[in-house]
């Protein structure tokens, strides 16, 4: 069985995910209920349980473990009482990376998120082969506003050669 995830989302009563996937030329939908769910559960232990269920679990191979998590704190903050405007607000600046901020100073866990954060923005933005707009090999000229001052230690090791 091969079924091809065209769309995810999710629905607040009753709580459930609902899968839009193409199944040999077929467009079908797929509810699948969110049990033992509250406003106090973990999106990642419940967004990876809806994945390994044996039930659904051929259908979400095209759904990503994030994309799930990202649903599954929709529906917390419904169940919080936030609105669906303040809930995407709050998952979309968990989802945004600063560039000044530290990260040294995170602990290894939310290093971790980061950094799937970035590799999954990287691959969305990276060119490959087969994109049309793909070149192989760019050269760039950067233009210089001021002339560029050379450094002690440039000029020293060119002389020594």
């Amino acid at each position: 069985m091969s079924c091809i995830a065209k769309k995810c989302g999710i629905r607040f009563q009753p709580p459930s995910v609902i899968l839009i996937y193409k199944e040999k030329d077929k467009t079908r939908r797929r509810i699948m209920p969110v049990r033992n769910f509250s406003q106090f559960s973990d999106c990642g232990i419940a967004a990876e349980q809806l994945k390994n269920n044996p039930r659904h679990k051929a259908y979400l191979e095209g759904v990503s473990l994030r994309q799930l998590k990202k649903l599954h704190s929709l529906l917390r903050g419904h169940l919080r009482g936030e609105s669906l405007a303040e809930s995407l607000k709050k998952t979309q600046q968990e989802e945004t990376i600063d560039p000044e901020e530290d990260m040294n100073k995170l602990d290894d866990k939310e290093l971790a998120k980061r950094k799937s954060i970035m590799d999954e923005l990287f691959e969305k933005n990276r060119k490959k082969k087969d994109d049309p707009d793909f070149i192989y090999d760019i050269e760039v000229e950067f233009p210089q506003d001021e002339q560029l001052e050379s450094c002690g230690w440039d000029v020293e090791s060119s002389e020594e050669v």
